[in-house]
């Protein structure tokens, strides 16, 4: 297979990236504790995947209450944000563009991460099913459970944790990030907002599909004016259907999916960000995304729009030769191979990836799968 394509160099807002393989957010739950502070092991660990075009962290609670998985890191301490300087500095001295994604989990939580035991936050009182969330137990040491029954936010709350999101952003940019990315996608806060399945509310961030975008409306201005559209991406996981395989958490299906998400991207239009990525389904032989929709958004969004979700060189060669998709996210491949693109420019085989050591853990299974080392 031809790759080359992939490796023509595209502009990103005021960066060019030299391709268009992304590291996508990959949840690895590796920061120190207390505190969920970024270390020294993960700072290598985005360095060593720097010959991406563009790399995005992992999804990053901008709060306290925005944590619903044990060890994932955090960008609201001034402990936290010199942490994350580590991981800037060795991705920039390699030359690499990183952006943070800003993370808030709203009801996907457990009282055990909420400040004095309190019950997750939500747009309603309604728990989240069908996903589990992970605490720990013990040092080092932890098990899934269930989600906790949430609390509706008030609406002046809701405005709270509007500017906490421009907090977090401006943290990150004092961290040394070129950018960010809100996570808006996989049934998570801002997701939460936006869906006729968890969204009940009466005020103005419910009801209406309209009023039901006013929260990622807000949020996304509020990241906009401290760090500027032209370094803000948001995420989307439009769901057109879903499965009972045991898996991580997909999200949520909305009555009518593609109205709601071409209102929200042309919504996104409006604000002029820089990109868009679409996470689609990655369960086994999980469906492609509808291809009008595809072209719908391509039509509603000039920024550039990044796919992921079991994209292979073959599937982002298609999408881009057709126009759809202009940067492509590779998840699991790039767990177990950080010299992905070198891979791919010279189909070389992939080193198999251990799912035991996903989440949490040592360098095992983070930094030590080896390189590509081409026979002699």
């Amino acid at each position: 297979m031809n790759a080359s394509s992939l490796f023509k160099p595209v502009k990103l807002g005021p960066y060019t990236l030299n391709n268009r393989i992304v590291l996508p957010p990959l949840t690895r739950c590796r920061s120190s504790q207390p505190g969920n502070i970024p270390t020294d092991l993960m700072a290598e660990y985005y360095a060593q995947r720097v010959n991406a075009g563009l790399l995005i962290t992992e999804a990053t609670q901008i709060e306290p209450r925005g944590q619903g998985y044990a060890w994932t890191p955090g960008i609201y301490s001034s402990e936290q944000v010199e942490g994350w300087k580590k991981v800037t500095k060795a991705v920039h001295d390699e030359g690499g563009t990183i952006f943070l994604q800003l993370w808030h989990v709203g009801r996907v939580s457990h009282t055990s991460f909420q400040p004095n035991g309190e019950p997750p936050v939500a747009p309603s009182a309604t728990r989240a099913d069908a996903v589990k969330v992970f605490i720990e137990t013990a040092p080092g040491e932890g098990e899934l459970a269930e989600p906790s029954e949430p609390r509706a936010l008030t609406t002046e709350e809701v405005k709270e944790i509007v500017q906490l999101y421009a907090q977090a952003a401006k943290n990150a940019i004092e961290a040394g990030f070129d950018g960010v990315e809100i996570h808006s996608a996989n049934g998570y806060l801002v997701n939460q907002f936006l869906s006729d399945k968890t969204n009940f509310r009466t005020d103005e961030y419910g009801g209406s599909l309209e009023n039901r975008l006013r929260f990622l409306k807000e949020v996304t201005e509020a990241v906009v004016q401290v760090v500027g559209k032209d370094k803000v991406g948001v995420r989307f996981a439009p769901l057109f259907e879903t499965t009972d395989e045991d898996r991580i958490y997909l999200g949520l299906v909305e009555e009518n999916p593609h109205q709601t998400y071409i209102k929200a991207v042309a919504l996104l239009e409006q604000i002029g960000i820089a990109y868009l990525s679409i996470a689609e389904a990655d369960w086994d032989n999980a469906p492609d995304l509808p291809e009008l929709f595809c072209q719908e958004v391509r039509k509603s969004f000039s920024g550039l729009i990044m796919y992921a979700g079991k994209y292979t060189a073959e599937k982002s060669c298609r999408m881009l030769e057709a126009g759809l998709g202009d940067i492509f996210g590779f998840g699991r491949p790039f767990i177990a191979n950080a010299d992905l693109p070198e891979r791919i420019k010279n189909n070389w085989p992939l080193n198999p990836l251990d799912p035991n050591t996903m989440f949490g853990g040592t360098e095992v299974g983070y930094t030590d799968y080896p390189l590509y080392s081409p026979s002699v």
